[in-house]
């Protein structure tokens, strides 16, 4: 018992000494500062109203820029494509000589994919950006190499109907055929994208 009546006394000495300094510290600023009159109401400055938060416009036109520019996997490809060996698609309005100078080889190629042993999400993606940076560079004839399937399991080309599927929802992408031998075969589209307007 002495033992907790000595710190309740030591506790209680600390207290008072603290306000004692507390009192001290308080004379010494009020010597300091001397008297203090305070203002009068009138003399305040207006306080600032809270300014409404911006709108993000940058944030939103990004968001629909990429909404616009995905992709899906669920769009039914099958009613848009010729009815072909090659498996060939052209939008309404290009005439069927395009898509058979495409698979003659009458476009040069300008740049190329290769989609090989990626995952169906990241080749998506890499299609969607090798799309946009093609346009942008003036492109008009690409190569997707999607592959034949060799290394999956079962030895089904699993990218190569997604690509098909992808491409068709592309609008810079006006047609596509399936590549001769010498540039890819079975395992790759050749792509005749939209001319940039200038």
């Amino acid at each position: 018992m002495r033992e907790a009546e000595r710190e309740a006394a030591a506790a209680a000495a600390r207290a008072r000494a603290e306000a004692a300094r507390q009192h001290r510290e308080h004379d010494l600023f009020a010597r300091s500062v001397g008297a203090v009159v305070p203002l009068r109401p009138t003399a305040r400055a207006p306080t600032a109203t809270a300014r409404a938060q911006p709108e993000p416009r940058q944030r939103q036109r990004d968001e629909a820029a990429v909404l616009a520019e995905s992709i899906s996997d669920e769009f039914d490809v099958e009613s848009l494509l010729e009815t072909d060996e090659a498996l060939s698609f052209r939008r309404r309005g290009v005439g069927p000589e395009v898509v058979r100078k495409l698979r003659r080889g009458v476009w040069a190629i300008q740049a190329q994919l290769d989609l090989h042993g990626l995952r169906r999400d990241e080749a998506r993606e890499r299609l969607a950006a090798f799309l946009r940076d093609a346009v942008r560079a003036g492109a008009r004839c690409v190569r997707v190499v999607h592959g034949k399937g060799n290394g999956s399991p079962g030895r089904e080309p699993v990218l190569k109907g997604k690509v098909r599927n992808w491409l068709v929802q592309k609008d810079e992408v006006i047609a596509f055929t399936q590549a001769r031998a010498q540039d890819g075969g079975h395992g790759a589209l050749i792509v005749l994208l939209r001319p940039t307007s200038v």
